[in-house]
């Protein structure tokens, strides 16, 4: 079917998501479950957007398209503000547990591949659709997904790799955004993570807690403050991904950078200058933090194009669905053992769900939904990131190319 195209500009796609959002809030609202088990109002709202879209390309043969521009600068923005809200001492804390979640994580990668090309094979497919259904399109995402897809057609006989990828990695997502949250759920109330009573008030990292707005203490100087630095550092984390390209040919994602530049920011600024006021941890920065990784979630979930999903073959659905068994008892019965079993293991595991079958957002998202319920996990906010951001995409390329034989 090749439906007409109706595509919404940069300013209605804004405010769409905007409206949309608040949808999701609504449906949190009224739906007990997704309210229990921790569901983003990004991912509710979203998904039921993306279903009438594709209502409306099967019934009315129109297909809708939303501008997405904005996502990339709200992107910066909340890493920037992770940055911005981390402290040497927390880094330092984290060392371990993120060299230990990193093993993890490599580990449960070749995993995840074998589990896709064991049925694969099983199946009589090529060893390259099982990685379709493994880190190409999963942990590595559409960006992953179209990347190779043009050489598993080449060299791998992998007949609409780019398509089957693309959709792949959108299920991925979806499943990401609703797995995370009842995982997280489970590990705090069934196997008792719940956060210490006597720790140390944290303070509010990503947005604040679920609560009447009266409650909070949020003065437009600190929204234009927090504001300013975020841009100050967004634009420093822009000049130095661009510097390492051209004088180390070394390609990191710039939300990366902007979040390195926010770390260095907070620790030296306030340092210097004593009396200067820093919205580190403040709910101004929250707030706006908070409003970033909403919009960006919900925008990428309402464009999803759920049609793309139809042309999956049965053997694809058939590994989709062990990845996602495989991606829970992983979590359960692997990573929040050997993270400490306490409530920043479940934190994470919630996170782990994100991004091991959908996207580093997702990850941050499913995160943020615990941690409007239960309290702040500082560690886990830190140590996420920088393992599903940067390592995760060094080691993807070795164990892709290891399984299709170099």
């Amino acid at each position: 079917m090749n439906g007409d195209v109706l595509t919404l500009d940069e300013f209605v796609s804004f405010n769409v998501a905007i409206l949309v959002y608040f949808l999701g809030v609504r449906l949190n609202k009224k739906i007990a479950f997704l309210r229990h088990y921790n569901i983003p109002e990004p991912v509710s709202g979203g998904l039921m957007v993306a279903t009438l879209a594709l209502i409306a390309y099967g019934v009315f043969d129109k297909e809708i398209s939303f501008s997405l521009g904005a996502r990339d600068y709200l992107l910066y923005c909340f890493f920037t503000a992770i940055g911005l809200n981390a402290r040497f001492s927390d880094l330092a804390k984290g060392g371990k547990p993120l060299a230990i979640l990193l093993v993890l994580t490599v580990g449960y990668m070749i995993f995840q591949n074998l589990i896709g090309t064991g049925i694969a094979v099983a199946m009589g497919l090529p060893v390259g659709f099982g990685l379709l259904g493994g880190t190409i399109s999963l942990v590595g995402g559409h960006g992953t997904a179209i990347a190779w897809g043009p050489r598993l057609v080449e060299q791998y006989n992998v007949i609409g790799a780019v398509e089957i990828g693309a959709a792949t990695a959108t299920l991925g997502l979806i499943a990401a955004s609703l797995l995370g949250g009842p995982i997280g759920n489970y590990l705090i109330q069934v196997k008792g993570a719940k956060p210490d009573p006597d720790r140390p008030d944290e303070g509010p990292v990503i947005g604040i807690e679920t609560a009447e707005e009266d409650d909070t203490n949020v003065t437009h100087t600190g929204l234009m403050r927090s504001l300013l630095v975020l841009n100050i550092a967004i634009a420093l984390g822009v000049a130095l991904q661009e510097a390492l390209v051209y004088g180390f040919e070394l390609d990191l994602p710039v939300f990366v950078c902007c979040l390195f530049c926010g770390i260095i920011l907070s620790n030296t600024v306030p340092v210097i200058f004593k009396k200067m006021t820093w919205p580190a941890r403040s709910r101004s920065l929250a707030v706006l933090s908070d409003l970033a990784l909403g919009i960006f979630l919900t925008m990428s979930l309402m464009s999803l194009q759920l049609w793309t999903i139809a042309g999956l073959a049965g053997p694809m659905m058939l590994i989709l669905a062990a990845q996602i068994v495989g991606a829970g008892l992983f979590i359960i019965f692997v990573l929040f053992p050997v993270m400490g079993r306490d409530y920043n293991a479940a934190v994470l595991g919630a996170g782990f769900a994100g991004f091991s079958l959908g996207a580093t957002p997702t990850a941050i998202a499913n995160m943020t939904a615990v941690t409007k319920q239960y309290g702040p996990a500082m560690q886990a906010f830190l140590i996420l990131p920088l393992v599903s951001a940067f390592f995760v995409d060094l080691a993807n390329a070795v164990i892709i190319t290891f399984f299709l034989g170099g």
